[in-house]
């Protein structure tokens, strides 16, 4: 295998606030703190697993960026490429869920450095070249006008340097109408980008202006994968999960993916008893999944590591997945006893 090329990750990192488990939010007058955000998560899963990952954003030029930077950093990610500006830190609350009552999520990153900086700060005439791909996702379009914009340039320009995009569809209801964006429209044009896409029916189901609704859940996400094939030229791969929520602790989830031409492939389900943290899960499965298909494995193969990592991220507090390779793999090999 040749020398592997950085993944890109575009995207805004967040400062997460959370309320002290199995508490309320300040039910304790204190919060837990540790950084995060969707893109961010990536590109720390990558750089743990040993793929090269740099992150493309913009932080405030205060204390604050200085720390989220450093963090990034620690965890090998490659931070050159990150703007600083005036401005604040985006931040979000969570009440971690318990037993049978669900997490919840305030966001707070209105006019924060990275919302408010202008589209064109990014020159991806300059990081492009040697890129292995840039990865996006929906939250960067959802925080306002700007972010949309700077998100859709981003994505064009990769298509124009030929460097492939992966996009992963991540909804935010809460964002969206915040502004009022045409989530759809802008969506739909990120989805069209891509050749690799992390999404469910859901996701086709807003861009694409259809319902989906089999009484099967398998059915109707084969339905949306096959309208998206034929919406989106590019797309060649769809990857998820399903769901299967006994209590907030207790879930069992199964992976699949989705190649053009060819039939679904589900994992097998992996039961969680015990969930520590799910924020950042889908996250690491996306970057479970594009190291295994880079590394050049088999659409099974990569699958399952995809699984292994979002499974050991449900063990790990805070947004970031810091499993290496050894550790996904010592997962798969099913050993639970103490390594020494």
């Amino acid at each position: 295998m040749g020398e592997r090329g950085r993944i890109l990750c575009f995207g805004e990192v967040l400062l997460r606030l959370s309320a002290v488990q199995p508490g309320l939010l300040l039910q304790e007058a204190r919060l837990d703190a540790c950084f995060g955000g969707a893109e961010a998560n990536v590109a720390v899963a990558l750089a743990k697993l040993g793929w090269p990952s740099a992150m493309v954003s913009v932080l405030p030029d205060h204390r604050l960026g200085d720390v989220a930077l450093s963090e990034l950093a620690k965890h090998g990610v490659e931070v050159r490429a990150i703007q600083r500006a005036e401005g604040r830190m985006g931040l979000y609350f969570l009440t971690p869920g318990a037993v049978t009552r669900a997490s919840d999520i305030i966001y707070d990153r209105a006019d924060s450095a990275f919302a408010e900086a202008a589209p064109e700060l990014i020159d991806w005439a300059a990081l492009l070249p040697g890129a292995e791909r840039l990865h996006l996702s929906g939250v960067t379009p959802a925080i306002g006008p700007k972010t949309a914009e700077a998100a859709l340039r981003a994505a064009r320009a990769a298509v124009a340097a030929n460097v492939p995009v992966s996009f992963d569809g991540n909804f935010r209801g809460k964002l969206w109408a915040a502004w009022g964006g045409d989530a759809p429209a802008i969506l739909r044009s990120l989805f069209d980008s891509a050749d690799i896409a992390f999404a469910e029916e859901r996701d086709m189901g807003l861009v694409l202006g259809e319902t989906f609704e089999d009484a099967n859940p398998e059915v109707r996400r084969a339905e949306a994968m096959a309208a998206a094939f034929d919406a989106f030229p590019k797309l060649q791969v769809v990857a998820s999960t399903f769901r299967n929520l006994s209590s907030v602790g207790e879930q069992e989830l199964t992976g699949v993916l989705y190649r053009r031409g060819a039939p679904p492939l589900f994992s097998a389900p992996v039961r969680l008893s015990g969930v520590v943290d799910r924020i950042g899960g889908g996250d690491a499965f996306a970057a479970g999944l594009l190291y295994g298909l880079h590394a050049g494995r088999s659409d099974a193969d990569a699958l399952t590591l995809a699984m292994a990592s979002t499974a050991f991220k449900h063990s790990v507090p805070g947004d970031f997945s810091l499993a290496t390779l050894a550790d996904l793999e010592a997962l798969m090999a099913g050993g639970l006893d103490v390594r020494r």
